[in-house]
């Protein structure tokens, strides 16, 4: 049987165009990813992030469903779980 701590998503290693690997909580990249999708135009979102009513909603839906973020030609924005202890 696998052990919860798997699947525990605390921490996370954030990969951003023209910028060092960042290391967020779970609350800090939601708050980043919040920040990010406030400034990208509701029309450029796929339709599954278009079909949430609220920025924040589409923040979590993002955090819990996905690892990467569409930002605009040739840039970047991915984030991926991490485990910083054993």
């Amino acid at each position: 049987m696998p052990d919860n701590l798997m699947y525990q998503q605390d921490n996370f290693v954030v990969l951003e165009t023209n910028q060092e690997e960042q290391f967020l909580t779970a609350s800090e990249l939601l708050e980043k990813l919040t920040d990010v999708l406030q400034q990208l135009n509701p029309q450029d979102l796929p339709p599954d992030l278009r079909s949430l009513d609220s920025i924040e909603k589409r923040a979590k839906y993002l955090l819990d469903t996905s690892c990467e973020l569409d930002v605009g030609l040739g840039k970047y924005l991915q984030w991926y779980a991490v485990r910083l202890e054993k």
